[in-house]
């Protein structure tokens, strides 16, 4: 019986090959790259060019006793790890058919969540001993919504509502997060006369969160022409706000505690009060009435459907002198 033909191109590709291929990348050099791997060199160096043949490209800079990644396999390693999530994405697929249980369910959370319930919602469902891991994600803004529709996230906590979440996405309402303007007291706004008007707030420094999108296209209270401190989570808007390094606004449960204690000032403006409606998001094939979803996302969406829950959500109150962490 004549050999088997060697796989050429794509068909030479696995997730072992791309293993071998993103150690040797790290570890430097192929002796070091067949230590991490349990290898022989030869068996290393073999398997490498058998690769390198079937892709008629040259991966690796060897001279120097070195194993430096060529532009080739820069990009290849690139496209391989959107080809491992797909591959794994498949797994996840055939075993949830198998089991009914996902093995990974990403949650997806904005910055209005409180990080303490969800840690409590994840606590209570490691409880039930589900073989499902969980992975959590903190996004804000537009990048809520956006880690859903683009297969990053299983499930989103505190989208906003007036966004479109397209034809497989399901959104149900968590309630509403009323935010109010506050500065440090000794902000020179917290002196000023009061309503402040935009005029007023357009002369300070105001500190936004970096919306977390691809786009990054939404910002929310920023004045035209007003100078602005951009940071990534809410923590630290609220860390900046407590220093006096601009005025901004801020989720009422988040501050009030602040409030209480004087640490900061809420002040009264002209402007609509800011009121943001948010939800939660999740992808279903075919939208409402196909399949129902993994019992890993369905356990998260009964919890959900508790009212006291969604409150707890987002009830975001540390306690003063907590660690100002997301």
């Amino acid at each position: 019986m004549p050999p088997s033909p060697r796989p050429t191109g794509a068909a030479a590709l696995g997730p072992s090959e791309l293993e071998v291929l993103a150690t040797i990348a790290r570890c430097g050099s192929l002796a070091a790259a067949a230590r991490a791997l349990g290898l022989v060199p030869s068996a290393l160096t073999y398997r490498l060019r058998r690769i390198e043949e079937a892709l008629d490209v040259l991966l690796f800079d060897r001279r120097g006793g070195r194993a430096r990644p060529t532009p080739a396999c820069g990009e290849l390693l690139r496209g391989g790890q959107e080809l491992l999530r797909e591959w794994e994405a498949l797994a996840q697929r055939v075993r949830r058919i198998a089991t009914g249980w996902e093995a990974e369910l990403t949650v997806a959370a904005d910055a209005v969540i409180c990080p303490r319930t969800l840690l409590e919602l994840c606590e209570a469902f490691y409880a039930t001993a589900a073989p499902t891991r969980l992975r959590l994600r903190g996004e804000t803004l537009s990048g809520t919504l956006e880690a859903l529709q683009a297969g990053h996230a299983d499930l989103a906590l505190g989208v906003l509502l007036e966004q479109t979440g397209g034809g497989d996405v399901v959104m149900e309402a968590m309630g509403e997060v009323a935010f109010l303007f506050v500065v440090a007291p000794h902000h020179p706004l917290a002196r000023a006369p009061q309503p402040l008007t935009p005029a007023q707030i357009r002369a300070h420094r105001i500190v936004a969160v970096a919306d977390s999108g691809r786009r990054g296209g939404l910002s929310v209270g920023i004045q035209p022409g007003q100078d602005v401190l951009t940071v990534p989570t809410l923590a630290l808007k609220l860390a900046a706000q407590l220093r006096g390094l601009g005025c901004g606004w801020l989720p009422q449960p988040l501050v009030q505690p602040y409030l209480d204690a004087g640490h900061l000032v809420a002040c009264r403006t002209t402007l609509p009060p800011r009121v943001s409606r948010v939800g939660y998001a999740w992808r279903q094939a075919g939208g409402r009435g196909a399949a129902p979803p993994g019992q890993a996302l369905a356990w998260w969406l009964q919890r959900l459907q508790d009212p006291q829950t969604r409150a707890a959500l987002l009830m975001h109150r540390p306690a003063i002198g907590a660690p100002l962490v997301d």
